[in-house]
């Protein structure tokens, strides 16, 4: 599809999506979207991609390095957010990344513009794997107090499997009290946490201090997968309120599935503009 046409296309279907900003410090004065929902448009087209997200209103995207920024590099990227106006102040990227050429991350992420670079997921060792969730716990503080030199944040992003027991120990407990909360800060996906069996309402009034980002999903009703907004089991306007100071930690709008991601994107940015966020 050519790009005028695509972003024309994609004004036009989510003209209304824009809700006004409230003004209180404690509301949520940018939305942003988790790029990982409309990972197919991105691999077809980043270009009009972007455009049609920024057409729908969200403020900010969070990239992926995991998937090599879609064949770009981070002054291409730079330069195609700069152009939407829109700002990325995250990215998802490989656990390995920290163990090797670190240090170009670290620049790459202060020429992108990003605030945190988030680890989601971690190659366990299954023959010894709280040994290895301890290992990297302590390879994340020393990449984190790195991170801390350069002015950026390394983060940690849970998924489902890390709320399962192993010899009667939740992993991602393990990770979250080994590591120090001085140079590594945890993203919280209320949606996997659900979906692991957690309940995110807990952990965020247990560890306050320690969640800096959030990722927004719903989810059915057996926990099996994620939906729109709205549509599944979690009280996000509950969750969305309970986050002090929201308006200083970004917030990503997020769905894995669904038939037609960009609807969905649109839909999902104005249930969160109409709960009060």
């Amino acid at each position: 599809m050519h790009r005028r046409h695509f972003v024309h296309s994609a004004s036009l279907a989510f003209a209304a999506a824009a809700f006004p900003r409230r003004a209180s410090a404690a509301s949520l004065q940018r939305v942003g979207l988790e790029l990982y929902s409309v990972r197919d448009a991105m691999r077809r087209d980043p270009e009009a991609t972007l455009a049609a997200v920024r057409a729908i209103g969200y403020d900010d995207v969070e990239l992926l390095w995991s998937f090599g920024n879609f064949g770009r590099t981070p002054a291409q990227v730079r330069a195609s957010l700069d152009r939407e106006g829109l700002k990325a102040p995250s990215a998802h990227l490989a656990p390995e990344t920290l163990r090797s050429n670190w240090s170009k991350s670290l620049d790459d992420a202060a020429l992108i513009g990003h605030q945190y670079l988030i680890v989601p997921s971690l190659p366990i060792d299954a023959a010894r794997p709280l040994e290895s969730w301890r290992e990297w716990a302590d390879t994340f503080n020393v990449a984190g107090a790195e991170a801390r030199q350069a002015g950026i944040w390394l983060a940690f992003h849970n998924e489902p499997g890390h709320q399962r027991m192993i010899d009667g120990v939740v992993p991602y407990d393990l990770f979250l009290e080994r590591t120090d909360p001085s140079v590594v800060r945890l993203q919280l996906d209320c949606g996997n946490m659900t979906m692991g069996g957690g309940d995110p309402m807990a952990y965020l009034r247990r560890h306050t201090v320690r969640y800096w980002s959030f990722h927004l999903k719903d989810v059915v009703a057996d926990r099996s997968r994620d939906t729109e907004l709205g549509q599944g089991i979690i009280d996000l306007p509950a969750f969305v309120q309970a986050i002090p100071e929201i308006d200083r930690k970004p917030c990503f709008v997020e769905q894995e599935g669904g038939p037609d991601p960009l609807a969905s994107a649109g839909r999902n940015y104005r249930f969160v503009r109409s709960i009060g966020a």
